[in-house]
């Protein structure tokens, strides 16, 4: 990626804001929606929402299971996401860093 570009699937503010605190996350951890909901101030929907999109560029993973009989969804930060990640902030630094000179 040219440093000049950003990827607009992370560049929204609220996918932004979702990557960010999912790459603070060990690899091959997850965290439970509504955690996730709480540290972000979202609801659920528009939560859902944004998970979709970055599900769908590969960047996320979602696994649905039970606890008891109460269903619980897990979110994760995929290889793909951190890479992604790491390239989206290095693209900024580097815009950032270009602006300054």
């Amino acid at each position: 990626m040219s440093p000049d570009v950003l990827d607009p699937v992370i560049h929204a503010q609220a996918r932004l804001r979702i990557v960010a605190a999912l790459a603070v996350i060990p690899a091959g951890d997850e965290i439970v929606f509504p955690r996730l909901r709480e540290l972000l101030s979202m609801t659920a929907g528009n939560l859902s929402t944004h998970l979709s999109k970055l599900e769908a560029a590969g960047y996320v993973s979602q696994s649905k299971t039970f606890s008891g009989r109460t269903p619980a969804t897990y979110i994760a930060l995929t290889p793909r996401g951190r890479l992604a990640f790491e390239e989206y902030t290095r693209a900024l630094r580097a815009m950032l860093d270009a602006a300054g000179q």
